[in-house]
């Protein structure tokens, strides 16, 4: 098995590059998804979360994600807060999820999307990094046109993660999303025959 973190700051084109991998054969984890499923009503992290925050984070048992950004963004004390509930059950999730894959497609690839891969303190031990990079100005424009975002949201929500270089650092392959559709497509193809190349090894 090949496990590959597939990194990228907001709005770089990973959701995009995920689902071109999936399309080829590869198992996708996406942290989003499980940082989700963590939290969902009646669930041991969401009680802790509104211990830690009030009642106001919670709406018809489920969590206000808008309620609580507003706290938590740009309150580093807060955010480390909620980072301390919501991390470690994502790690054991996700360590979860893996030895399901593991066991059933042992020689399989996993793609595990995680877009804070550069600010979190993930433990698993990854075969190869991939950043998905996009200009910040582009992101700004796809967050702006896209998600509706105000331009100052934007240009926040991109200051608050890790810069560019951070994550093209840690790094063993990058996939420019600059370009058009097709130019991801032959980076994500070329990638993926490089990984099967590891996989058949």
């Amino acid at each position: 098995m090949i496990l590959v973190a597939l990194t990228g700051g907001i709005a770089s084109g990973k959701s995009t590059v995920s689902q071109m991998f999936s399309e080829k054969g590869a198992h996708c984890i996406d942290a989003d998804d499980v940082s989700r499923a963590v939290v969902e009503p009646g669930s041991p992290a969401l009680s802790d979360i509104e211990e830690a925050f009030g009642p106001d984070v919670i709406r018809q048992g489920s969590l206000d994600r808008a309620a609580l950004a507003q706290i938590v963004f740009g309150h580093e004390e807060s955010r480390a807060r909620l980072n301390a509930i919501v991390h470690p059950r994502v790690r054991e999730r996700t360590r979860e999820l893996i030895e399901q894959i593991r066991e059933r497609d042992p020689d399989g690839v996993i793609i595990y999307a995680i877009p804070l891969l550069v600010e979190s303190e993930s433990n698993i031990s990854f075969d190869a990094i991939v950043a998905v990079s996009a200009s910040p100005e582009l992101r700004v424009q796809r967050l702006v046109d896209g998600r509706g975002m105000k331009l100052d949201e934007a240009n926040a929500r991109i200051g608050a993660q890790a810069g560019e270089d951070e994550r093209l650092a840690i790094a063993d392959y990058v996939i420019d999303t600059n370009g058009t559709m097709e130019h991801t497509r032959e980076q994500v193809d070329e990638l993926w025959q490089k990984l099967s190349h590891f996989r058949s090894a």
